[in-house]
């Protein structure tokens, strides 16, 4: 994967608002890339200082390692999931 392509993903989490999610791949479609497991493995490498915690599921469930933790960050910003999803009319889609 080349720095371009790891460029664009991050910009395009680094401007999701608080509050706000988009899914792996909604970011990918913004970063015009094909790939949402692509977005998620640039997040896992070089995604630290991101508020990768924005990036869900397309169910709007988080990947079930980072639950737990994304959840809380996510409710800190007043989203809430429900039964370890967002609900459907928090989603953009």
């Amino acid at each position: 994967m080349d720095e371009q392509t790891v460029e664009r993903v991050r910009d395009v989490v680094a401007a999701i608002p608080a509050g706000r999610t988009l899914s792996y791949g909604e970011v990918a479609e913004l970063a015009g890339l094909r790939s949402a497991r692509l977005v998620g493995r640039i997040l896992a490498e070089d995604g630290a200082d991101l508020p990768w915690h924005r990036v869900l599921r397309s169910d709007g469930r988080a990947a079930p390692h980072l639950a737990v933790e994304q959840a809380a960050r996510l409710r800190a910003e007043g989203v809430l999931m429900v039964d370890g999803r967002l609900p459907r009319e928090h989603r953009r889609r």
